[in-house]
């Protein structure tokens, strides 16, 4: 089991704040550790998410991460990794990791409305072209760089609210795509019944 994100998350500072403005016995009670496990079915099906890491100076960065369904992999129960695809070569994650492995991964499922939160540390694996073969999605038209393994400190999720609906274009498409077959088959069924005899 994974640590419950409010020890992670909440800080004394957090404390004090959620205090302050009325939260903190909403919180105190609250038991959230669970097993990564219980996140499989939802990392299996993300396409994308955001990479947070820091500098050494504490100076933050988001990195958008991207890739068919199953390109994010949950390795055991506290480990998910992924094949990091080459891109526009400035490196800011890498040279963040080099100094400073704490970082943050952030799930949005928009046509569920679900968001999930991950704390934990992150390194860069470079050279194993094994790993990267493993990692990388079958007949995805990309180029592993290298691979980025991240140990989960502790996960949550946060509530729907404000989380606007949206909907992947592959998933939209197919959905008109077998609506179109629908009316083609009840179109023609139409037809059949209206031959005069």
């Amino acid at each position: 089991m994974t640590p419950r994100p409010t020890d992670v998350a909440f800080t004394a500072s957090v404390k004090a704040a959620q205090a302050r403005k009325g939260s903190r016995v909403i919180y105190e009670g609250m038991e959230m550790g669970r097993s990564l496990e219980d996140l499989a079915p939802f990392i299996s099906a993300v396409r994308s998410f955001y990479l947070a890491t820091a500098s050494a100076e504490g100076q933050p960065y988001i990195q958008h991460r991207g890739g068919p369904p199953g390109f994010l992999h949950v390795i055991d129960d506290q480990t998910l990794a992924f094949a990091d695809f080459k891109g526009n070569q400035q490196f800011i994650s890498t040279g963040n990791l080099a100094e400073n492995p704490r970082a943050y991964i952030f799930l949005m499922d928009y046509a569920r409305r679900q968001r999930i939160k991950i704390w934990g540390t992150a390194r860069v694996v470079e050279g194993d072209a094994a790993l990267e073969q493993r990692l990388m999605p079958e007949g995805y038209r990309a180029r592993p760089e290298q691979v980025i393994l991240f140990e989960v400190a502790a996960w949550d999720s946060n509530c729907p609210q404000h989380i606007p609906q949206m909907f992947h274009a592959d998933d939209v498409r197919k959905a008109l795509e077998e609506r179109d077959e629908k009316i083609a088959m009840l179109e023609a069924e139409v037809a059949s019944l209206r031959r005069p005899e």
